[in-house]
């Protein structure tokens, strides 16, 4: 009995120790994935129905947290610059440049967009946001040194953007905590793109092209 308290007691302490570990090994900021198909149809089979022929969308991107902040965005001449951070334009989330693939050429209004994998960035003003996707590719780990690929949106430059639309700003009636991007109002042909944090929803819609 006294060995099984012995043990018992061992492991809790272990628990506590590993438990009072963990937060100093988690990122400030999570990793997220946005997907959809579309341009496939529903088929109906001897049991169910099965969706065939649909391309995907995919966006992977930090989702950086509130953490009791308040006016995240700012406002006049400081609209953006805490987010931006001494880069030209917004990450779209944390960490890592914001990656936005997709399998089948698209439109954003009127502009074509070839399918491929593409860096997305935001540029914020107040009253007025853009939507940029950038042929910059991306680095895994931040390497200062390395000129060819982007860690977020730091040394970002124009001359390599591949679509530029604005965006729908929405005020919402809630606050969203931790950063998210999401595929809304979707349809077999196209829909929204949305980027939602604190009280600000921004969206972009796109179709097949």
């Amino acid at each position: 009995m006294v060995k099984r308290l012995l043990v018992c007691g061992v492991v809790a302490v272990m628990g506590v120790a590993l438990a009072a570990q963990a937060p100093a090994n988690r990122p400030a900021s999570g990793r997220g994935q946005a997907s959809t198909q579309i341009g496939g149809d529903w088929v109906k089979g001897e049991r169910s129905s099965t969706y065939q022929g649909g391309k995907w969308i995919d966006v992977t991107y930090g989702r950086p947290v509130l953490r009791q902040r308040a006016n995240i965005f700012g406002t006049g001449a400081d609209y953006g610059k805490t987010l931006n951070a001494g880069a030209p334009v917004w990450r779209a989330g944390a960490d890592q440049s914001t990656r936005f693939k997709t399998d089948v050429a698209l439109d954003f209004a009127g502009k074509a967009l070839p399918a491929g994998e593409y860096s997305m960035y935001i540029g914020l003003a107040e009253k007025e946001w853009t939507f940029v996707l950038s042929s910059w590719p991306a680095q895994q780990k931040y390497d200062p040194a390395n000129k060819t690929e982007l860690w977020g949106a730091y040394n970002y430059t124009a001359d390599r953007d591949v679509l530029r639309v604005p965006m729908k700003l929405d005020a919402l009636p809630y606050s969203v905590d931790e950063f998210t991007i999401a595929f809304v109002d979707m349809t077999k042909t196209g829909g929204r793109l949305a980027v939602m944090w604190d009280r600000t929803m921004a969206s972009v819609a796109f179709k097949i092209q």
